[in-house]
């Protein structure tokens, strides 16, 4: 079952890349009392991933920011090493929050995975992005077409206009 407006994320664990090395966080750490832009994505360096959805969240950084949002967040189904070279190579190090979910239990528990077999890629995670407010889906826009239609930076910062003059 996917997940939806109005739920609790999952209290699954990702890894982030600490001062210390890897580090395990739950997702009620990360989440808890705060408000968070979360995008995910089938894989750091893929093109359209790497070309399409995270450039538009880092020219959009300060905007979304503005706004009320304390960190912004990036998931995909690739270890923290891939994850942490990914953040270096964007220049997305200190802006976005990379979560490895290196075998997909965040994807599979939220209902947001996505098998790619078939391309030779395994089980992956949907594109899509979220506002979440103190671990509760407030918004999510789910891809259901190749490239990034409804879940880039621009519909999210809409969304969060229109969750401000509410």
């Amino acid at each position: 079952m996917t997940i939806k407006p109005g739920d609790r994320l999952p209290a699954i664990e990702f890894t982030v890349s600490t001062a210390e090395g890897p580090q395990k966080m739950s997702a009620d750490v990360l989440f808890s009392g705060r408000k968070v832009v979360l995008f995910g994505l089938p894989g750091a360096f893929t093109p359209t991933c790497n070309m399409n959805h995270l450039p538009g969240f880092l020219l959009a950084h300060d905007d979304i920011k503005a706004h009320g949002v304390d960190t912004i967040a990036c998931t995909a189904v690739n270890d923290i090493h891939v994850m942490k070279a990914w953040g270096k190579a964007t220049e997305s190090e200190g802006k976005i929050l990379m979560l490895a979910d290196g075998n997909g239990e965040f994807a599979r528990a939220a209902g947001l995975d996505l098998d790619l077999n078939a391309a030779g890629m395994g089980h992956r995670s949907k594109r899509y992005s979220m506002i979440v407010e103190d671990g509760v889906v407030k918004t999510l826009n789910i891809e259901t077409e190749r490239g990034v239609n409804v879940s880039g930076a621009e519909t999210i910062m809409k969304q969060l206009k229109e969750r401000a003059e509410t």
